[in-house]
């Protein structure tokens, strides 16, 4: 059975707010990297990638994905997007990394620089595509 798809309306304003909230994540996630707090790392990685999607739906859509599933977020990108080779291959960085938010977050599995050092590979790409489309 999958999940019911949950969109929530947000004023097209506010992926301002939104990408300030990513910018916050990723800089958090810059620190806890240098302090080699892993784990710390991948959940702000995560979360930064999130709000970039976000950020990106809300402002061509006026609308954001919302619940549990978070791949719902990359349906509705592909929804608002149009096709082309970038934005697919930001499809792919982010659903490798929201593919980790659950293990990162609450398994109790011990990330490792290595582990990080990938993720934060797909987060770099998926930002540099993310202010190509909202501006830097």
């Amino acid at each position: 059975m999958s999940r019911k798809t949950i969109r929530t309306k947000v004023h097209n304003t506010k992926w301002v707010d939104y990408k300030k909230v990513a910018e916050s994540f990723f800089g958090g996630a810059d620190v806890a990297r240098e302090y080699e707090y892993w784990n710390a790392a991948g959940v702000l990685i995560v979360h930064s990638a999130i709000a970039y999607a976000d950020s990106i739906s809300i402002k061509f859509r006026g609308e954001k994905s919302q619940g549990e599933d978070h791949n719902q977020t990359v349906i509705l990108l592909k929804e608002i997007l149009a096709v082309s080779d970038e934005n697919k291959k930001a499809y792919i960085h982010l659903e490798k990394i929201l593919a980790h938010k659950t293990t990162v977050s609450y398994s109790g599995d011990v990330y490792e620089a290595n582990d990080i050092d990938l993720l934060w590979k797909h987060l770099e790409r998926l930002k540099n595509w993310a202010e190509d489309l909202l501006g830097r």
